[in-house]
């Protein structure tokens, strides 16, 4: 399994917009193309987190192009300070 790591330093004003956004948009789409997704909110700061799970690196890569949408989409409705950090992983153990 791989991971697509999102931050994103928003306003604290903007977080349930983002909130909002990560439910309408980013969820559905993980969970339809991927294996699912969860948001990490910090409501006193605004930073966000988002963390994609895909079945494999190529499933992880054929999703770049509509995860920029929804990331660029993302931080615009956070009113993010800055260009959101993406890291891509490999998840080497996952236990829930």
């Amino acid at each position: 399994m791989h991971a697509r790591v999102t931050t994103v330093h928003g306003n604290p004003a903007g977080v349930d917009a983002g909130i909002e956004n990560f439910r309408t948009n980013v969820a559905p789409f993980a969970r339809e193309h991927g294996k699912g997704s969860l948001l990490l909110v910090d409501r006193e700061t605004g930073d966000a987190m988002v963390v994609s799970f895909w079945e494999d690196e190529a499933s992880l890569r054929a999703s770049e192009e509509r995860a920029n949408a929804l990331r660029a989409d993302a931080a615009e409705q956070m009113a993010a300070s800055e260009a959101p950090g993406v890291g891509r992983y490999e998840v080497a153990v996952f236990d829930i």
